[in-house]
């Protein structure tokens, strides 16, 4: 990432007093950020170079319950501290947050001072570094729906998230009048971001009621992940001082549509100036590079799938005719298909990822995809005939794994990601999914209170 705020800019600015907070961050396995806020004189005097953390942080669950049954970390082990190395090249200002700026870090094992396999950011970075020695770069682009709520987060809370007031009474999928009643929101949430040095596109009102979309301009593989948790996380913040609430979860409501993550990706040469997808005499101007990356994903789909889709709700998504696919397939400009060819014939070809929600990791996302493609690439994948027509309705195709247990279980036993992230990542993540599946199971919900309380 080319870095628009530097180190030296940061400086001036705590030296003329315009920022006096330094948020130090790290991704969580959620794709979270968690770090502490440092008085910004003593950043920039020495704990630019690094701080610590509890361990605990690439081993908890969504309530930071401390968990058993991981190898890197337990209280066997005492719960020992990572360094936090910030990466300086992510650096920025955050307008929201008054004299604040803020910086991501890589996650060292603290004894070695080694990368953290399990760590979100290193795991991306492993792959993006296997395309780097193909003399590849991979550019990606995310984008992000959810909904937005007139209540704020304590209210919601206390409510027990019921009784809701949506932003909207109506659909609003591209619509201007009902979004101008949400632009105190909105445009806070573009110029925000925008001021962070996130270059924003636009943003629309999505397919359901209260939903929105946030689209930024594509990037390198890193650099759109790291945009994208910082996006996340300024969304909640700019709505929450706004009074309002805003929601990620992939399925918030039966009635309603779900959120997505949609990833687009595309392939270039080292130096980001030739299209690799791109082949102007054949087919869909589709090159061999493209077809094998694509063959490479729908092989290895449902093993992916746990890294689009992490959670017991995420599978509530995947429902016909919701615009949410159902089925593992590609099928040019076609939006039943799980993975959806764009730009057809120009050099802004791509292949647009729909299976995953606005819950996921993007780091962890990103890396699944990528190791995916690069083994179709590697192993000259022959792709299979685009699908043509309604996906929902097709039959005998490959389908998108209906669990979350059904995930767990392909992802764990995957050679291709075994391979692709080591042993110990795929073991640490499947013990993340059985955990999630574990918490589940356990549960009482309020639909099954509601259908056998008296009926049973």
């Amino acid at each position: 990432m080319t870095a628009t705020y530097t180190f030296d800019d940061l400086k001036r600015d705590v030296a003329d007093g315009r920022i006096d907070t330094v948020l130090a961050c790290l991704v969580d396995m959620q794709g979270r950020l968690m770090g502490k806020r440092f008085q910004a004189q003593f950043f920039v005097e020495g704990a630019y170079e690094e701080t610590h953390s509890c361990n605990y942080l690439l081993a908890t669950d969504m309530e930071m319950e401390t968990i058993s049954g991981y190898k890197a970390t337990s209280w066997e082990k005492g719960y020992g501290d990572y360094t936090m190395k910030p990466d300086l090249s992510t650096l920025r200002r955050i307008p929201w947050l008054e004299g604040t700026a803020l910086v991501l870090c890589d996650v060292l094992d603290h004894h070695t001072h080694e990368e953290v396999p399990h760590s979100p950011r290193a795991i991306l970075k492993k792959q993006v570094a296997r395309l780097e020695a193909m003399g590849i770069k991979a550019f990606m682009a995310t984008e992000l729906e959810f909904f937005l709520f007139d209540q704020t987060y304590e209210q919601a809370h206390a409510s027990g998230y019921r009784n809701l007031k949506l932003a909207s009474a109506y659909n609003e999928d591209y619509h201007i009048f009902q979004t101008s009643k949400e632009e105190e929101v909105m445009r806070a949430i573009r110029n925000g971001l925008q001021g962070a040095g996130i270059p924003v596109e636009n943003s629309k009102g999505e397919a359901s009621a209260g939903q929105e979309e946030i689209n930024v301009r594509y990037a390198d593989a890193l650099t759109m992940a790291d945009r994208h948790v910082i996006i996340k996380n300024g969304c909640k913040e700019i709505a929450w001082s706004k009074g309002k609430a805003i929601t990620f979860l992939a399925k918030w409501n039966y009635n309603a549509a779900g959120s997505s993550s949609h990833i687009h990706q595309s392939l270039w040469s080292a130096d980001g100036k030739t299209p690799l997808f791109f082949d102007k005499d054949a087919e869909h101007g589709m090159s061999e590079t493209m077809k094998h990356y694509i063959a490479g994903l729908l092989a290895h789909a449902g093993e992916i799938t746990y890294f689009l889709a992490p959670y017991i709700n995420s599978y509530k998504r995947f429902m016909a005719g919701t615009f949410a696919p159902t089925k593992a397939i590609w099928s040019k400009d076609n939006r039943t298909a799980g993975y959806r060819l764009c730009g057809d014939s120009t050099k802004g070809i791509r292949i647009e990822c729909r299976v995953g929600g606005s819950d996921l990791n993007p780091y962890l996302a990103m890396a699944a995809l990528l190791a995916a493609g690069i083994d179709g690439i590697e192993n000259r994948m022959e792709l299979e005939p685009a699908f043509e027509g309604d996906a929902y309705g097709g039959k005998d195709i490959r389908e998108i794994p209906h669990t979350l247990r059904d995930a767990t279980a392909l992802m764990s036993g995957s050679a291709m990601l075994r391979s692709a992230f080591g042993d110990d990542v795929v073991d640490h993540y499947t013990r993340a999914a059985q955990w999630e599946q574990e918490e589940y199971d356990r549960r009482i919900t309020d639909w099954e209170v509601a259908r056998g309380f008296e009926r049973a």
